[in-house]
């Protein structure tokens, strides 16, 4: 069997000793004599299971009371329009860091007025709006909740820390969710789908602080309210079996190396071999994202043309290193480098970088 090294931004890589395990125990679930996509969601093996995934992710998280957690189907795209159905009621300020941001705030539109609190738009989304300048923020007076993306997929930045508000705050973080340790009492409701850091496509987490839910609008069909989910404790219909049983997996991964602590460290180490090869370039590369707002998990650069970028992504596959072309909505280059992608994988694109500078610098 050949593994390559897997960039790609999502679906992305998962831990290889996580796959493996599923690989062994696919046929037979606890000993139930069938595989996991084969039991009842209202069986107790099923059952079992499904609370400890919620008990895991507390205790990763250090989730204090007075939070609920349910998995959903649709995707962040879903999140986008159920959140602004049910917490929108006059309107919402948004946080424009890039692409997903927008989008949310776009699909919110059709549920009340939106506006934004701060962007980094007229910089072409390299940077995180910064919380102690001055006039950088701008709440308008009755706004229902702020909306922010906590880590931007496309355009390479994340937030270093998070604001507070006095209205609540609300945050996507499917693409640095269980990637470092987060104060979820900052927040009141936190989403995040799965498929960059905890498994396969198909579903979504959702943290959320039951004082928000009690002003959720219940004028919605039941399918559409978070508070649906939460009393039938995510099987109000038949949940996503499979993708909660590989949270499952991830998050015993995640206690076994020592839990959102020691993953940032080592989140970090990768991240800064591969900033580093953009920053001894003398230009070659040129970063996307601004020093300060950086990610960790998607480092985006450009080189001098769309043809050398092409060729860069293209000779990277030939050495195994998969999924190096930047999204299509913005061309250039990107390493998404989640928690499953290995510190050599990292060490392994630094120097294909360096080789191929050598080879095409002037």
């Amino acid at each position: 069997m050949k593994r390559v090294y897997n960039f790609n931004a999502g679906p992305s890589a998962m831990p290889l000793e996580v796959l493996e395990e599923v690989q062994q125990e696919f046929l037979d679930f606890k000993g139930t004599g069938m595989s996991v996509v084969e039991i009842s969601h209202r069986s107790k093996a099923y059952q079992e299971m499904q609370d400890e995934t919620i008990a895991l992710m507390k205790k990763l998280l250090n989730i204090p009371e007075g939070y609920k957690i349910v998995f959903l189907q649709g995707g962040g795209s879903h999140q986008f329009l159920m959140v602004a159905m049910n917490f929108l009621k006059g309107k919402a300020g948004y946080i424009n860091t890039g692409v997903w941001s927008k989008k949310a705030k776009e699909a919110a539109a059709f549920y009340g007025d939106v506006y934004d609190v701060a962007t980094s738009a007229g910089d072409n989304f390299s940077f995180i709006p910064d919380m102690n300048e001055a006039g950088t923020f701008d709440i308008e007076p009755d706004t229902d909740y702020v909306y922010l993306t906590s880590n931007n997929t496309i355009h390479g930045t994340e937030w270093q820390t998070f604001p507070h508000f006095d209205v609540p705050l609300i945050a996507d973080m499917s693409s640095d969710f269980l990637a470092r340790p987060v104060d979820v009492a900052k927040f009141d409701l936190i989403y995040a789908g799965i498929q960059k850091n905890v498994g396969p496509a198909g579903a979504v987490v959702v943290i959320i602080k039951e004082e928000l839910l009690e002003k959720a609008n219940d004028a919605l069909p039941p399918y559409l309210q978070y508070k649906t989910f939460v009393d039938k404790d995510s099987t109000y219909n038949t949940p996503p079996v499979f993708c909660i049983y590989f949270i499952n997996k991830v998050l015993h991964w995640l206690d076994r190396n020592g839990g959102l602590e020691a993953m940032e460290a080592i989140n970090r180490k990768k991240a800064k071999i591969v900033y580093d090869a953009i920053d001894r370039s003398e230009g070659f590369y040129k970063g996307h994202a601004r020093e300060d707002s950086r990610s960790i998990m998607n480092v985006t650069f450009n080189l001098a043309t769309p043809e050398l970028e092409k060729e860069f992504a293209e000779a990277g596959t030939a050495q195994d290193l998969i999924g190096l072309k930047g999204h299509r909505s913005v061309g250039g280059c990107r390493a998404s480098i989640y928690n499953a992608v290995p510190l050599a994988a990292c060490e392994a694109l630094a120097k294909f970088m360096d080789e191929f500078r050598v080879l095409h610098q002037d």
